[in-house]
């Protein structure tokens, strides 16, 4: 834009160019509107050349980030002046402030449409160029039809018939069903037929769209592409301007190659040959030179052609020529051409028979697993994955297995997936596929997912010669000083069924396999002690009763974890125990698990999911889940008149045969240890029926501990995110309650206190009280609602709705409507987290008693750290991963004022309650804190998060925070999660839990000595 003869704008500009700091602009910024807005109200006094000037400046100030609420009428109405100067401004800064369903818009139509169809054609291509970039529905409704005139039209120059193509493209992009495009076969066809390479291009764009929308309109304009390529290949006809780099209208090549792939097939055969000779002679001419530019556009043009030999699955010939010649590109040092190389050669593998050219290439693709670039090394591991099987599964598996241990920690998940389902489906014998899948779990097993070593579960069960030597392995990987959880887990679940095969060989005795595994139980977590429990109770039924001093051993664990918190290890103990002092019975019970059916591999499952994830199959898969029976638990506490200690009334409690373990639990990760899994009969519990654990734990009952009682995990659906229940959710009063009863305790402080803690009370008043109880793991979580009738008389009209966010996918069980007297009822909610979000559910929770009707909306402590992991990061895992995330929006930095003030360690004592690891010895600075942690969804899956806080030891009550992840909404919502729990602000209510993006975060400018107090915090790493 010319701004001579501008002063007072150019004055403005280097005003605001001046300013030594944000607040600095901020108040020239504010001074300037305000003097705008004065002069607007005297409008009579402006001259069009005083209210051309106010309105660029307004331009200027909006294209700096500040809001201009006012001076749009003024804009709108330059269209209308008759000089070009005037018109110009009007036109640019109406589609810059303006959006489509703005209502200023509905002035100026009328007078676009007189510039459209006049015959200055500067004005026209000024009209079009406005209707182009708004393109809202009542523009196309108006001005469709004389758009498309003008793009007909062979009195037009040629600029504003391109112009009118790019125009009409739009408006039938964005209303599709608005633009009249029936009978318009036979006009695209005779635009192709233009000389024009301009009108052309544009033109080609048009039948891009059209054909997406409905190619059997159109097949005449299939002869016309086919020659506009020969035209172009040949170099026939094609003016100087529109030769880049000697490559003559890449654009319009490009454009035409896509438009072809929309055309299921090339029938006529003189049509075919003339386009095969095109694709020929450019791949034949298409090299690697050093200059750039000359390099984009031929690549371009190569790739479009490369897909379109496939779409159009040419002859053996042709792609072998094409696989040798991305065998080229994945070998250069440019890294882009390589990218696309790797790239394209993954698309190659759905074409029939080049998969052994491909394996060819198989030493360059292995290299490039070592570039410095992430996205290369991510294309060569999905080609690698892609080209395997059985003649090369077992270099590419050992390959990746090597690279496992220096891969990042956002490539670790994937990788491990993709090395698990190679080994399973293409293993030449199941020994080698056990060696691959423990080495895989030694080496990462943070990031393998339990359905890996469930599968090897499975394989081990379901093979009786694999047996012996899977417990073996496992022994030897036990025998390690130190290994990881998981491997704690699959190796004492397998030695646990099979340990007693190995009983002849030398370091193998029952008591050393105890011994082994017992070393591990200090340093596991509450959700592997089960198995090791069940594992103890399987050495102990092959030893019985050879060993005393072994039994002695194991019968003092049982006696430890018998009184433990967690119900699901106290009732192991506690079951365990009794059924080890009946001899008999614990053969019965803990008999070698049975076979498992043959089903579809949960990982493959898991892949082919990952890779079509369509809104559609995500419908079908939700369909699934919502047919799902339900399942609620009832444990009722009936206190004796006379005051004796309270029996617990379990209802019928059964161990099931081996027949009855549900063999899907282990897919489904649901812990269920060697055949103790205990079920509700549905029977009443006044129903006679034989007791098996009746007389071992009728005096065992504790108070307060009904008992985990598991069955079948056949969940409710309960409510869906759907539109209804988001705007339920978006207008519920979580905070504003009016109820005759009111709640004992801070409704608030309970919520919060549960956020940082797994189990509590989550509401209480004089009739019910409301437990939570929450087990998280990965992306996916259970919790357990414990409603408790607090009286005599029951509990009616019982009602609980699950309202959540976007972000959340949750299923509760069903509610009974009556919760009898004195009666505990356990709920089950599952929940799996999509993305990241800071939103939260809400339980909508009513019941009424005797007179009193009751509705509480209570938040679930589902939030965004419970789907974090700590985790350890080293120095020479830390700078590499900080370094390569530069700035926004991956990395964010914010000075934040209002801390609540707190000594360092205080503050890495909150950030441990948050789930966030703190990093001692990263920063040099004494006064610095770095944390890491892996947050873990659907969508991101495993991100690893890095955190820096810089305090300012002479102002605690501010600090400079940098976060960064690979994931820019994971960066932003865990920016400001850290943010609120930090500043000192009243309890808020929580955020409408409605799908809104968060604002692109802008970046924070660097702190000077004029802005901020603490600009000597030290700079980033």
């Amino acid at each position: 834009m010319a701004l001579s003869g501008m002063r007072g704008l150019s004055v403005f500009i280097s005003d605001i160019r001046n300013c030594q700091n944000k607040e600095q602009e901020r108040l020239r910024v504010d001074k300037e509107l305000g003097n705008i807005r004065t002069r607007f109200k005297n409008e009579k006094g402006l001259t069009p050349y005083e209210k051309k000037k106010y309105v660029w400046k307004m331009l200027y100030i909006f294209m700096l980030g500040y809001d201009v609420d006012f001076g749009h009428m003024e804009a709108v109405s330059l269209i209308s002046a008759p000089k070009y100067p005037e018109k110009q401004v009007g036109y640019i800064v109406t589609s810059c402030l303006l959006n489509e369903n703005h209502d200023f818009l509905r002035l100026a139509i009328n007078t676009v449409r007189n510039d459209i169809i006049g015959r200055n054609e500067t004005f026209q291509c000024l009209a079009l160029t406005l209707v182009g970039n708004i393109g809202g529905r009542e523009f196309a409704e108006s001005l469709a039809p004389d758009v498309q005139r003008l793009l007909i039209s062979s009195s037009c120059r040629p600029l504003v018939r391109k112009k009118a193509g790019l125009c009409l493209l739009r408006l039938f992009r964005k209303n599709p069903d608005v633009v009249n495009v029936d009978g318009w076969s036979d006009r695209m066809a005779q635009l192709l037929d233009e000389r024009d390479l301009g009108v052309l291009t544009s033109s080609m764009s048009l039948l891009v769209a059209l054909v997406s929308n409905n190619h059997e309109a159109y097949w005449n304009c299939l002869p016309k592409c086919v020659k506009i390529l020969e035209r172009l290949a040949r170099n026939q006809d094609v003016p100087q301007e529109y030769t880049y780099y000697g490559i003559p209208s890449p654009w319009l090549q490009v454009k035409t190659m896509r438009a072809l792939q929309y055309f299921p097939t090339v029938e006529d055969p003189n049509t075919r040959r003339s386009l095969f000779e095109v694709l020929q002679r450019i791949l034949m001419g298409t090299d690697v030179v050093k200059n750039v530019n000359k390099n984009n556009a031929s690549h371009a043009v190569l790739f479009e052609a490369l897909a379109l030999v496939m779409h159009l699955d040419a002859e053996k010939e042709m792609m072998s020529q094409c696989v040798a010649l991305l065998g080229k590109f994945i070998a250069v040092r440019e890294p882009n051409i390589r990218y696309l190389g790797l790239e394209n050669m993954t698309r190659m593998l759905m074409v029939t028979d080049v998969q052994d050219i491909i394996k060819r290439h198989q030493p360059q693709i292995i290299t490039s697993l070592k570039d410095p670039d992430i996205s290369i090394r991510r294309r060569a591991l999905d080609l690698l994955y892609g080209m395997c099987d059985v003649s090369n599964a077992k270099d590419i598996v050992e390959e990746l297995l090597q690279y496992l241990s220096t891969a990042e920690f956002a490539m670790r998940e994937e990788l491990s997936l993709k090395i698990a389902i190679l080994a399973e489906k293409f293993a030449p014998d199941l020994s080698w596929y056990v060696d691959v899948i423990l080495q895989l779990i030694d080496k990462a097993g943070e990031f393998v997912s339990d359905d890996i070593w469930f599968r090897v579960v499975q394989f081990v069960t379901n093979n009786e010669d694999l047996q012996p030597y899977a417990a073996l392995k496992a022994k030897e990987y036990l025998d390690k000083p130190a290994i990881h959880e998981t491997m704690v887990r699959v190796s004492a679940y397998i030695l646990g069924e099979y340990s007693h095969l190995l009983s002849r060989r030398p370091g193998c005795s029952p008591k050393e396999i105890f011994s082994v595994i017992h070393e591990k139980l200090p340093a596991v977590s509450t959700s592997t002690i089960p198995i090791l429990l069940s594992t103890y109770a399987k050495i102990l039924m092959h030893t019985l009763p050879a060993d005393p001093e072994l039994q002695n051993q194991i019968w003092a664990i049982f006696r430890k974890y018998e009184s433990c918190i967690d119900v699901e290890i106290q009732q192991r103990a506690v079951e365990y125990l009794e059924l080890s002092k009946k001899g008999a019975v614990l053969m019965d019970v803990l008999a070698e698990m049975p076979k498992f059916p043959e089903r579809q591999s949960a990982l493959i499952k898991k892949a082919e999911d990952s890779e079509a994830d369509t809104a559609e199959q995500s419908a079908i898969k939700l369909r699934a889940q919502q047919q799902q029976p339900s399942n609620a638990l009832v444990v009722t506490d009936q206190r004796p008149a006379n005051g004796s200690p309270p029996v617990s009334q379990l209802g019928l409690v059964k161990i099931p045969s081996v027949s009855n373990v549900d063999h899907n639990s282990v897919d489904q990760g649901i812990t269920q240890a060697n055949g103790t899994l205990t079920v509700v009969d549905p029977q009443p519990p006044s129903a006679p029926s034989p007791d098996l654990l009746g007389d071992l734990l009728g005096t065992m009952a504790i108070e307060g501990h009904p008992g985990d009682v598991q069955g079948e995990k056949n969940l409710a659906s309960g409510v869906k995110g759907d539109s209804n229940v988001e705007e339920a959710l978006a207008l519920a009063p979580v905070e504003e309650q009016t109820n005759t009863v009111q709640p004992i305790g801070d409704i608030t402080e309970r919520f919060q206190a549960l956020c940082l803690k797994d189990s509590g009370v989550l509401y209480e008043d004089p009739y019910i009280q409301i437990g939570i109880k929450g087990e998280w793991r990965v992306h996916q979580g259970r919790l357990v609602l414990f409603l408790g009738n607090k009286n005599t008389s029951p509990l009616t009209s019982v009602q609980a709705i699950i309202l959540p966010p976007s972000h959340l996918k949750m299923e509760l069980s069903l509610v009974p409507e009556t919760i009898p007297p004195r009666a505990q009822v356990q709920c089950p909610l599952e929940v799996v987290n999509l993305r990241p979000s800071r939103d939260v559910a809400v339980l909508d929770f009513s019941y009424k008693f005797g007179t009193h009707m009751v509705n509480v909306k209570l938040r679930l402590p589902a939030v965004l750290n419970k789907f974090l992991q700590p985790i350890p990061v080293s120095a020479e895992e830390f700078f590499p991963q900080w370094r390569s995330l530069s700035g926004p929006p991956l990395k964010l930095q914010e000075v934040v004022r209002g801390v609540r003030p707190m000594l360092l360690a205080e503050m890495a004592n909150l950030f441990n309650s948050f789930r966030l690891m703190v990093c001692p010895g990263l920063d040099p600075n004494a006064n610095n804190l770095v944390a890491s942690t892996t947050f873990y969804s659907e969508s991101t899956r495993a991100m690893l998060c890095l955190i820096r806080i810089e305090t300012d030891p002479a102002d605690r009550t501010q600090l400079r925070m940098t976060v960064a992840s690979g994931d820019p909404t994971l960066t932003f919502e865990l920016k400001e999660f850290i943010k609120e729990q930090l500043v000192a602000l009243p309890t808020a209510a929580p955020r409408p839990a409605t799908q809104v993006p968060p604002p692109q975060p802008q970046p924070a400018s660097q702190p000077t000595a004029k802005s901020d107090p603490g600009a000597l915090l030290a700079g980033l790493l």
